[in-house]
């Protein structure tokens, strides 16, 4: 099942699952969201009462949470979680839900919680955002990850929905398409003709337990060039970049017929690298020619992560201060002549004579 906290997780929880539960501040922001099933509207216990939104203040969404704390807490378990990490909600809440589980002594396999995050493209989105992210980043994120209590963290980005001048709705289409790929592993391995290796669900599960990091993609295998070649010109644009792998996963499918050791050069690639990854190969006779999901898990730390964000928001801020400082008015030096003013100011104050202040200033120079 899919939870959504927030606007933007609730909208791609509800395309990966007619069944989601989705969970916000504001009511009329929670059924704005087409489909899904369970609504949840996490209270704010404020002085002036509900707010309509989070205002971009993730503490709004962690005051929020504790009013469905016990709720959240059991639902998301074995689950998979959507928000972004700019706004309130979505970050405020799920704060709250990633100290919980960190607090834990510990988290049963089947019980871990699967994140899928979207980070902001710093470049284009609010300060704001780019700011809530960081600070998402370097606290809770990372205590969750050192406490080993998460599922696989997957860190979509927004860079190539602006890039692309995407809409919302096609660009959330695009992510959660992209995932129903890689979640397709077990399902095929039940359909198609195992042909080598194997990947049940229960496999499928333990990989998904893992705390680290989760880059997927896909594409069409050429058995003829390098693997690790196509792989590098096939990483998914939907997430950030990959990091070197600690653990992998990957299934081929292999039209009717087909080459069924196609797989061994894949197998000698992450060799190279140090990494023994599940595998299987199925027969899947739609195809024409050989098709690669693969997955890789990497232990980025959030540290390095925020570094990107910063150095991005910082080139940023100082684009603003350059244009702010070459659109200012330049102020025009005063020309000022010394022997009218110093006549203007006998006259008016009187005091010293005349041709006593004249005398000094020349013997200074000054006229």
């Amino acid at each position: 099942m899919a939870i959504g906290i927030g606007g933007a997780g609730s909208k791609l929880a509800a395309k990966l699952d007619s069944k989601a539960i989705l969970v916000n501040v504001s009511e009329t922001e929670l059924n704005k969201v087409p489909g899904g099933a369970e609504r949840i509207l996490a209270t704010v216990r404020a002085e002036h009462g509900q707010f309509r939104g989070s205002r971009k203040n993730p503490e709004i969404g962690r005051d929020a949470y504790l009013s469905n704390r016990r709720e959240l807490r059991e639902k998301i378990k074995g689950q998979m979680l959507f928000c972004s990490t700019g706004g309130g909600t979505g970050n405020g809440i799920t704060t709250g839900i990633l100290t919980d589980l960190s607090s834990l002594p510990s988290v049963e396999i089947a019980d871990k919680t699967f994140f899928g995050f979207v980070l902001p493209y710093a470049r284009l989105e609010s300060s704001e955002f780019v700011d809530n992210t960081i600070a998402f980043l370097t606290g809770p994120l990372a205590t969750a990850i050192d406490s080993g209590n998460t599922g696989n963290m997957v860190l979509f980005s927004n860079r190539r929905k602006f890039e692309e001048k995407l809409s919302e709705d096609e660009y959330n289409t695009m992510l959660i398409e992209s995932l129903k790929t890689f979640l397709a592993i077990p399902d095929k391995n039940d359909l198609y003709k195992l042909l080598d290796g194997h990947i049940d669900h229960e496999d499928f599960t333990l990989f998904l337990s893992k705390p680290y990091f989760n880059h997927f993609t896909y594409f069409d295998y050429d058995e003829g060039k390098p693997f690790g070649e196509q792989l590098a010109k096939a990483n998914n644009t939907l997430l950030l970049p990959p990091e070197a792998a600690i653990e992998a996963m990957f299934l081929v499918e292999v039209p009717k017929d087909g080459n069924p050791t196609v797989f061994y050069p894949i197998l000698e690639y992450f060799d190279s690298i140090h990494v023994s990854p599940v595998y299987s190969v199925v027969e899947n006779p739609d195809l024409l020619k050989p098709f690669v999901t693969v997955s890789v898990l990497y232990s980025r730390k959030p540290e390095e992560l925020v570094e990107d964000f910063k150095r991005t928001s910082e080139e940023h801020i100082q684009a603003k201060v350059k244009k702010t400082i070459e659109q200012s008015n330049v102020l025009q030096p005063m020309r000022v002549n010394l022997e009218d003013e110093t006549k203007r100011a006998y006259e008016q104050n009187g005091g010293a004579a005349e041709e006593d202040i004249l005398a000094t200033l020349r013997r200074l120079g000054k006229l």
